[in-house]
């Protein structure tokens, strides 16, 4: 079949193109579910694709010699006999079992690195022709054939924006689930422009939904090949972590590390007995967590109790202090997105803050707008924690109140690039600013019962009150001037 030409050349045509997919299966499926059938077909497309690539190269490289094109070692992922996108288009029948067969397949040839991540959206959705029959299976296929979804059609960060556009959509039509796997990533860019990874550092996000968190520090590395084999996550849900697998390989990763788990109860990311550590460490992880697992965490075979056991129907502090184990020493850093009551919150919470406060492990707080995130009437926060401070920051908190840092719309509020450049001025200049910005000192905080709320601590401009002459001669001056106005207006009208 001969290649057809290309027409779409920006992230936002091609996103328009993938979410006609959508548009094809809408009704039959419900818009909270389309990820998990257009994503999928999209990465099978994708490899397909990538996979005629290589074979193309390798038969100019020999001549024509088709033994040689076939070879493993051509291609960065190996397609079986009968699995390629263009078998399954050349069905009659049954596609929807064809299309789970060929996926399966298709990851026992590659176990390290497509194992669990196409098969996860298998089964139920493409086999029940209640839902998608073969007809509607057809239309998908043949809307995904007309266009060529290779490396040299669109390069990775390409395909990859236009895949996180479609996840924004996907969280748009479904805000309920949204907050498991989609981070605002206005949010993304701005944790991970003040944490500042560096090629050659080591990157973590413990609940990495979508791998948005990993796909930004990678992106503000410059794609440096030293970030391959340095960028780490782990996502409970099954259909987000291959989301975020897929999402990774779409933005051109190669080498990453993404375990599929529960993080508190059973952390994957280890270096030997004990749990790995890194220079980064970032997560927007579930808001406030019921039944997290705060039985096992009293007796945590990792160590992460290091400042108390929070109560099991709240585990924003349990995911504090695993992502404070999770940091290397010295060099470690750490920025994590939750609920503001982490901040006042009494008891144990209390008791753990007090802790870290005096360990000197906070370096920022920052408290976000409301209507930012998906899936929650809870307003947000962040905090900036370091194994260890500079020197400049030692014993002191930065209290950021960026309540007001936001642009609204009317259904969802945003943060424009102007809004994280603002918020990250207020943290990189780390000094105080009437309304916005206060440096305290530890001894401030835990003089007010540990309580990190910037609106405690900030100070914020009063305008200066008139006294009750001056009021009552401004209210004399205004009946004047309404009495005149009148008086005109019945002249006028006589």
């Amino acid at each position: 079949m001969s290649r057809e030409t290309n027409n779409i050349s920006t992230a936002q045509e091609l996103y328009n193109f993938l979410y006609k997919a959508c548009d094809i299966i809408r009704g039959p499926v419900s818009h909270e579910n389309f990820k998990d059938y257009i994503t999928p077909l999209l990465y099978f497309k994708r490899l397909s694709d990538v996979y005629d690539e290589e074979t193309a190269v390798a038969l100019q490289e020999s001549g024509g010699d088709e033994e040689y094109a076939a070879f493993p070692e051509q291609h960065r992922f190996v397609i079986p006999d009968g699995c390629h996108w263009s078998d399954i288009r050349n069905r009659t029948e049954n596609l929807g079992s064809a299309i789970v067969g060929a996926m399966r397949q298709i990851e026992l040839a590659n176990p390290e690195t497509l194992y669990g991540v196409l098969s996860i959206f298998g089964t139920s959705n493409w086999m029940n022709k209640t839902i998608l029959d073969d007809a509607k299976i057809r239309d998908l296929i043949e809307h995904f054939s007309s266009r060529k979804l290779g490396n040299n059609d669109y390069p990775a960060d390409l395909m990859g924006d236009a895949y996180e556009i479609l996840l924004k959509q996907f969280a748009d039509e479904s805000k309920k689930k949204a907050g498991e796997f989609y981070t605002p990533r206005s949010v993304v860019r701005l944790l991970v422009r003040i944490l500042d990874p560096q090629p050659g550092e080591s990157v973590y996000d413990p609940a990495c939904g979508s791998g948005g968190m990993l796909i930004e520090a990678i992106r503000y590395m410059h794609n440096d090949s030293l970030c391959c084999g340095a960028i780490y996550g782990q996502e409970k849900n099954v259909t987000n972590a291959a989301i975020a697998k897929m999402n990774l390989f779409l933005h051109g990763a190669s080498d990453f590390n993404v375990r599929q788990g529960d993080t508190l109860r059973e952390p994957k990311i280890l270096s030997g007995d004990h749990l790995a550590r890194f220079h980064c460490v970032l997560a927007n992880p579930p808001f406030s967590l019921e039944q997290w697992g705060a039985t096992e965490w009293k007796n945590d075979l990792y160590g992460r109790n290091l400042y108390g056991t929070p109560n099991d129907s709240n585990g924003d502090y349990a995911w504090i202090q695993h992502m404070v184990a999770s940091m290397k020493p010295v060099v470690g850093r750490m920025a994590v997105v939750l609920p503001q009551g982490v901040l006042f919150r009494g008891d144990t919470e209390q008791r753990i803050r007090e802790k870290l406060i005096r360990e000197d492990k906070i370096e920022a707080v920052v408290t976000l707008g409301d209507k930012l995130f998906y899936g929650t009437g809870l307003s947000p926060c962040f905090l900036v924690l370091r194994a260890q401070k500079p020197t400049a920051h030692v014993n002191r908190i930065l209290m950021v109140d960026g309540t007001k840092i936001l642009t609204k719309r009317r259904a969802q509020n945003v943060l424009e690039e102007s809004d994280v450049d603002r918020l990250y001025e207020l943290y990189h200049n780390y000094r105080d600013e009437e309304d916005f910005a206060r440096v305290v000192t530890n001894e401030d905080v835990l003089k007010k019962d540990c309580n990190l709320s910037p609106n405690r601590y900030i100070q914020y401009h009063q305008a200066e009150r008139e006294s009750y002459d001056e009021v009552l001669e401004q209210f004399k001056a205004a009946v004047e001037r309404v009495n005149k106005a009148e008086a005109a207006y019945r002249r006028t009208m006589a």
